[in-house]
């Protein structure tokens, strides 16, 4: 087992690779490396594996129901105890639970989000650093439009218009969204686009968008995957600002920023109905920024130097 453990090591780190797979593959395993020697890094990927766990198996470690209402007259605004582990809200429902299934809403908004926004503004980013030109002037200028305008306040007027719902709430933060990683893409793809091996893969005839989809966009994937980590936490809290306003998920859907709407009309007696998901957000937004530090020093080749 050792043996096989040690050459295995030695495949990922040789410095001849003979394959592609067998490159990226070590790229990854010297990049995990290095963020393994972060212990910040590692307390922030230990809570997002926690998160993708308790999201994956809500049903089976629920204790209740998320959704159906308790005894509105023995178990109602009851304090954590042995059977409602952190309590219950207003409609005696069981906030363990609900938490729990929250983080599956949380989690589907991140992801979401993310796999919405990111080819988005890779695809904008990449294109105006490479073309430059008229096309540069008119994909910045409506970046520019969308970052002018803060986050938050920008999707609260697109679901204004789309309808309160967490669907149109996830469309909303996408859209606003993308902008941080077109700019941080065309940065990327300006600094490498008269590279020498561009030029050659030019004068071997390949086509711009050869040269975009397999060699740019690749190049610019590392930078713009420290900032989708680092935005995610942004975008849990957008969410959660969205579902507090009654804009984002509905009730009775069990969505962290609606369980703090619904709380903080107790905040003073019934603390718990409206800290527990508090915590749990900044928790998770914690995570996220934690691992988003580390990967940054993980895979940004700069960084790294």
């Amino acid at each position: 087992m050792a043996g096989t453990s040690s050459s295995l090591a030695a495949w990922l780190t040789t410095a001849e690779p003979q394959s592609r797979a067998q490159a990226r593959l070590g790229h990854a395993w010297q990049g995990f490396r290095r963020l393994s020697r972060n212990p910040t890094a590692m307390a922030g990927l230990a809570i997002v594996v926690l998160l993708i766990f308790v999201a994956v198996f809500a049903p089976l470690l629920a204790t209740h129901s998320p959704i159906a209402s308790g005894d509105l007259r023995t178990e109602r605004l009851l304090p954590p105890g042995p059977v409602f582990w952190l309590g219950t809200d207003d409609q005696a429902r069981d906030i363990y639970s609900r938490l729990l299934y929250g983080s599956r809403l949380t989690l589907a908004v991140v992801i979401l989000v993310s796999v919405i926004a990111t080819p988005i503004g890779l695809a904008i980013g990449t294109i105006s650093g490479y073309f430059g030109g008229w096309i540069d002037r008119i994909l910045m200028r409506i970046t520019d439009i969308f970052l002018a305008f803060p986050r938050l306040v920008l999707a609260l007027a697109f679901v204004a218009a789309l309808g309160p719902g967490i669907e149109n709430a996830i469309i909303a933060i996408a859209i606003t969204a993308w902008p941080p990683y077109a700019r941080l893409a065309r940065a990327e793809t300006l600094t490498i686009r008269n590279s020498d091996f561009i030029h050659a893969v030019r004068l071997q005839g390949g086509s711009s968008l050869r040269i975009l989809l397999k060699h740019i966009v690749p190049l610019c994937l590392s930078s713009v995957t420290v900032r989708v980590t680092l935005d995610m936490a942004g975008i849990i809290l957008t969410a959660a600002g969205l579902g507090f306003l009654g804009l984002g998920a509905q009730p009775p859907t069990p969505e962290w920023g609606t369980m703090i709407a619904q709380g903080r009309r107790f905040l003073m007696d019934q603390w718990w109905v409206a800290a527990v998901p508090g915590i749990a957000i900044f928790v998770v937004s914690l995570g996220f920024n934690l691992l988003g530090d580390g990967l940054r020093d993980a895979l940004d080749p700069k960084a790294a130097r």
